[in-house]
């Protein structure tokens, strides 16, 4: 994987940005070696994960890898994180975007740097390269933007259709955890424990403040950058994966932009597509130096003139597998108008081609879904990792409504949203729906194609939720996530409609039975083959510089659990995700991470739901030894959420910091 070129590259462990303020926020930069005398244009990488231990590795064969390639790597903490000076009250705050705007400053003014900056990241730097891209700093003049969101409401961690992601409770665990480690002594020196208990007193719990926003509101509509995407006025290159949560944004992106555009949506799950799978990995890295190179350096590389959007056409595979076999294909417009629009009718039992001529005369069809409906779905945004990718769909589809289609006479591939119409009404003020479009193999195995969510109290809208009134008929549209598609000819196709979602997404309020009238469609974006797709660009393999060397001292161990104790008629949804403990050799630094999640049940009961995220963080280096310790839990009664955190801090053996929460949020039409 390590890059062949040998430049030589100068790099400065750590380098203080003045805010206006007086804070500082702490910065590793990687630097061709005469960028002085010959300065550079920057990339800058903008997050709050801790450039000095957890990301240390990563970081330095990223921007290792673009100092090499004549560039200036920078990677900075936020404000409140890693070494840098303040708290981190939350994500994207102005704040965090006006410091954004002052590190670009800063970096174009260096004299290593030329003046003109880039900006990339994942996640969390995805979207405020965006963010801070809209606020239009002239030094700015380029953004990779991965697996990230321009719209904070309805496609990020938090909710999806209306409905609240558990993986909201699992993602405010991590930042509660992160939020609570200490800056590292070595760089801020003596007053290190003083920023430490600053930070630990005021951060606080993020997870209360997004539950008090269960609406599209004020709250999320700041930093979401479909509010106005004409305000972004540079060059933008948007990345995801079929497995990632942020699919979606890349074809937004794309569609609304102004600006010189590019999209990437490979097989990948949350990682850089470099760095994992599923699916085959790429040379991602120098895919971002070519879009660098035309947009930093005007040098003329045909990037610009290629197809708009490249997408990974997903093949048919087992459920059970991790691989993801396809090929590339291409568009050079989005939305594409060669795109077809393929309508299925839902008839008891099938899915009838020609949806406009189907059954309208068919009986209803009522679903109450046991709350194991969605135990074997995987995460709403997997890591890449097999274990939490979802398995044999078999094992959902006995608690849903499935309609399936015929064998099929010829293959069928798709690219885009698929959207599921459906007239119904449901016995609750409150109720969800989820619905799965799935690969039925010829030996009867069930694949997860993709999915989505719909809270009935949002069918109008998510700022201005309305009850279901119980017992009206009601025609909502699903829409489900991206994807890219082929179904071969003898294989099936089956939509999956459920009642709840658990543990994925939380249960309505109370149990509701939905009711299904005639009328329901499948609308499936047809794509006809295109014989340019066998001339495209090869991505290579995947490249990077070399990392810092490390010594395993604890390996990773990764599980995801479902056990149903028929003793007690409970089930738990136990995942393990253990990074292990390793040390950073040239700082002897020896850092770990663990976390375990549990979400449970019992008795098919709504008033037991439970979800748990317990996290422990630990760094040593001689006699400096420091634990924190997080666990946080999520329940509910029909009409609130419940709360319940601790975060425990240990420098040796002792305790030095404890502190609990107890918080109560009224559920809003959720």
């Amino acid at each position: 994987m390590n890059d062949g070129q040998a430049a030589a590259v100068t790099v400065i462990e750590n380098s203080w940005i003045p805010m206006p303020d007086g804070c500082r926020l702490a910065a590793k930069l990687w630097l061709p070696a005469d960028a002085t005398d010959h300065p550079v244009p920057a990339i800058l990488e903008y997050i709050p994960y801790r450039k000095r231990d957890f990301k240390a590795v990563r970081d330095s064969e990223v921007h290792g890898f673009f100092a090499r390639h004549g560039y200036a790597g920078v990677r900075v903490d936020l404000r409140g994180s890693g070494d840098s000076d303040g708290v981190l009250h939350d994500e994207y705050l102005p704040q965090e975007l006006a410091d954004g705007v002052e590190v670009i400053r800063w970096i174009a003014a260096q004299p290593w740097c030329n003046g003109r900056v880039g900006m990339i990241g994942i996640s969390w730097g995805g979207f405020n390269g965006l963010q801070i891209a809209a606020l239009q700093p002239p030094e700015l003049q380029a953004v990779i933007t991965v697996c990230s969101s321009d719209d904070r409401y309805t496609d990020d961690v938090h909710y999806m259709g209306g409905c609240l992601l558990t993986d909201n409770l699992s993602w405010a665990s991590v930042m509660l955890s992160y939020n609570a480690c200490p800056p590292d002594p070595a760089i801020v020196g003596e007053h290190w424990r003083d920023l430490w208990f600053q930070r630990l007193e005021e951060s606080g719990l993020w997870l209360k403040t997004w539950l008090e926003h269960q609406r599209r509101d004020a709250f999320w509509q700041h930093a979401s950058v479909c509010e106005d995407f004409a305000a972004i006025r540079c060059p933008v290159f948007a990345v995801s994966g079929w497995a990632d949560g942020y699919c979606n944004t890349v074809f937004r992106l794309i569609r609304h932009l102004d600006v010189p555009r590019k999209g990437l949506v490979g097989p990948w799950g949350h990682k850089y597509p470099h760095m994992g799978g599923p699916g085959p990995s790429i040379d991602f890295l120098g895919e971002c130096v070519r879009w660098w190179d035309r947009w930093l350096k005007d040098i003329d590389n045909g990037v610009d003139v290629e197809p708009m959007l490249r997408a990974w056409m997903q093949d048919s595979i087992s459920p059970i597998s991790d691989e993801r076999p396809g090929r590339w294909v291409a568009e050079d417009e989005w939305p594409s108008r060669r795109l077809q629009t393929w309508v299925y009718g839902l008839t008891p039992g099938r899915l009838e081609p020609g949806g406009d001529n189907a059954v309208t005369n068919a009986p209803p069809l009522e679903v109450r879904s046991p709350l194991s409906v969605g135990m074997f779905a995987g995460k709403w945004c997997s890591y890449s990792e097999s274990t939490d990718l979802p398995t044999d769909q078999r094992l959902e589809d006995g608690g849903s409504l499935c309609f399936d289609t015929a064998p099929l006479e010829e293959d069928i591939e798709i690219l885009g949203q698929p959207v599921v119409e459906l007239e119904l009404s449901a016995d609750q003020p409150q109720a969800m729906v989820a619905v799965r479009l799935s690969d039925i193999g010829s030996e009867g195995t069930v694949t997860l194609v993709t999915y989505g969510l719909l809270n009935l109290s949002h069918r109008g809208g998510h700022a201005r939720p309305e009850p279901v009134r119980p017992g009206e008929w009601y025609r909502v549209s699903v829409r489900l996530n991206h994807v890219a598609q082929r179904f071969p000819a003898g294989n099936r196709i089956r939509v999956a409609i459920s009642s709840s979602y658990w543990p994925l997404a939380w249960p309505s309020p109370v149990p509701a039975t939905l009711t299904l009238h005639p009328g329901g469609r499948l609308l499936l974006p047809s794509r006809p083959m295109r014989e340019a797709d066998a001339g495209l660009l090869d991505l290579g393999v995947p490249r990077a510089a070399p990392g810092p060397t490390t010594t395993l001292l604890v390996p990773a161990h990764r599980e995801w659990t479902v056990l149903f104790n028929l003793a007690t008629n409970e089930a738990t949804l136990q995942v393990i995700d253990n990074d292990g403990q390793w040390r950073l050799d040239e700082l002897g630094l020896t850092i770990g991470y663990d976390v375990t999640e549990r979400y449970r049940y019992a008795n098919d009961d709504y008033a037991t739901l439970r979800g748990e995220v317990v996290n422990s963080r630990s760094f040593e280096r001689g006699d400096w030894r420091i634990v924190v310790a997080t666990r946080t839990q999520l329940t509910s009664t029909p009409t609130h959420f419940h709360l319940n955190a601790t975060v425990d801090a240990y420098e040796g053996d002792e305790r030095v910091f404890s502190t609990t929460w107890n918080e109560t949020v009224p559920r809003d039409n959720i």
